[in-house]
């Protein structure tokens, strides 16, 4: 089967990479879009578009979203900026059309916030670079997250949390510092707290530019950026979230 001419996956742009990042590897929806048609063919059968949440006058009619990725931002759900609670009323009503979505960081922590539960700063600070990641019991089956090994590696860098799932979620994936690493709502919701869409050179970079705020905290960036690696099964997630997409438009 083709997709609907008419059906599109949509990059929800929420915010800017760092200036020193964008220079050197572009974008968040640069990365995400690599990510989503690496290996699948995805880009080739559902359209993309990005829609930047911050300046959009109006949302994309529900019969015409294949499936939608919300991106990472500078920005704190916590702001409750205007354009953020619009983002968060829109995704509601595509959790409650069961379309796929996928929320990444700041779209993870927003998507639960759009479901009515809190987000906050979580209380041991900073979590960045590469980290250890299990999927939990629930993860097993899932059609986003079921193939990952018990352990994998995965990029992040985040100040704020998800503190408490929405109703009816499950909790997906988690780490010592993280309890909701990722989460399921519905048949094809998911927020991911971790950066999929980060490649070991993009992280290194993070953490350079957080160098000053982590050596006033007492934490050694150097031998952070060396602690970095690819992150191969985290990156996977996209790539599978391009076929879902892609069947859904198809559908």
């Amino acid at each position: 089967m083709t997709a609907s001419a008419n059906r599109t996956l949509w990059i929800i742009k929420t915010g800017d990479a760092l200036p020193p990042l964008h220079a050197v590897h572009g974008d968040f929806e640069d990365w995400i879009a690599r990510g989503l048609a690496l290996g699948t063919g995805a880009a080739a059968v559902v359209p993309l578009q990005t829609l930047d949440a911050r300046t959009a006058a109006e949302w994309p009619a529900l019969d015409n979203v294949a499936a939608v990725v919300v991106t990472g931002s500078p920005a704190m759900v916590t702001d409750r900026e205007p354009w953020s609670e619009r983002t968060a009323a829109w995704l509601a009503q595509l959790v409650a059309a069961q379309v796929p979505v996928l929320g990444i960081c700041y779209g993870h922590q927003l998507l639960a916030h759009a479901l009515g539960r809190e987000v906050a700063r979580h209380p041991g600070g900073l979590e960045i670079g590469t980290v250890a990641i299990r999927p939990l019991p629930a993860a097993d089956g899932d059609a986003l997250l079921g193939d990952l090994p018990a352990e994998f590696a995965a990029q992040v860098v985040h100040e704020q949390s998800v503190r408490r799932l929405p109703p009816g979620a499950v909790a997906l994936a988690a780490n010592a510092h993280e309890a909701h690493h990722a989460f399921r709502v519905g048949p094809c919701a998911w927020g991911v707290q971790f950066h999929p869409e980060f490649s070991d050179g993009v992280m290194r970079d993070y953490v350079q530019c957080f160098a000053p705020s982590l050596q006033r905290a007492g934490v050694d960036a150097d031998a952070l950026r060396q602690q970095v690696q690819a992150t191969p099964h985290a990156a996977s997630l996209l790539a599978r979230f391009g076929q879902l997409a892609a069947a859904a438009a198809a559908a």
